[in-house]
């Protein structure tokens, strides 16, 4: 017997978690305020997700391939300093979405130092890239300016959940954009 058909929206209900994630943390969020806000019942969450443990990296898997592919496609800019720009600018906008909680899930949540690290990764290739295109200096050390630029967006990220703005964000990317190389 295969039991009861699903009675809810998988990939929506993710969405739920993962914004309760977000906004709790992992710690501070439990199964009863998690099935509250999904509207399911506790075996329907371990039916389609098993374990609390199970369903955060769902969440997070979730959110990261998203966060992943938007990174991807502005750092595809022509020229290192164009990336890096509409990174930090696309990044204080997203922290300050009213549709979201505010920050960012991945900058946030001590969990997910693994995908930060990757996240790292990404920026610094983009940076090598653009040391070897011209558009930043030979002596740029793309590592130490990713290292930077995450340390800038976790900044950001923590600003926004203290309530700053996107204006307040915004001159936190001015600052930061002025101590770009080149």
């Amino acid at each position: 017997m295969a039991g009861r058909p699903r009675q809810f929206d998988r990939e929506a209900a993710l969405i739920v978690a993962m914004e309760q994630f977000w906004r709790d943390g992992y710690e501070a969020t439990t199964v009863s305020r998690l099935t509250a806000e999904m509207g399911i019942t506790p075996p329907s969450l371990y039916a389609a997700f098993g374990d609390k443990d199970q369903l955060f990296d769902a969440s997070a898997s979730c959110y990261f391939d998203n966060v992943s592919a938007q990174a991807a496609k502005v750092l595809d800019r022509p020229t290192a300093r164009e990336a890096i720009t509409e990174l930090m600018w696309s990044t204080a906008a997203a922290h300050t979405d009213t549709a979201t909680p505010p920050g960012c899930f991945m900058l946030t949540e001590p969990r997910l130092a693994d995908q930060r690290n990757l996240m790292r990764q990404q920026i610094a290739q983009r940076l090598e890239r653009g040391v070897t295109d011209g558009d930043l200096p030979p002596q740029t050390s793309p590592g130490e300016l990713a290292t930077f630029i995450i340390a800038v967006m976790g900044g950001m990220s923590a600003r926004a959940r203290d309530g700053g703005t996107r204006e307040d964000l915004g001159a936190i990317v001015k600052l930061a954009l002025a101590v770009l190389p080149g």
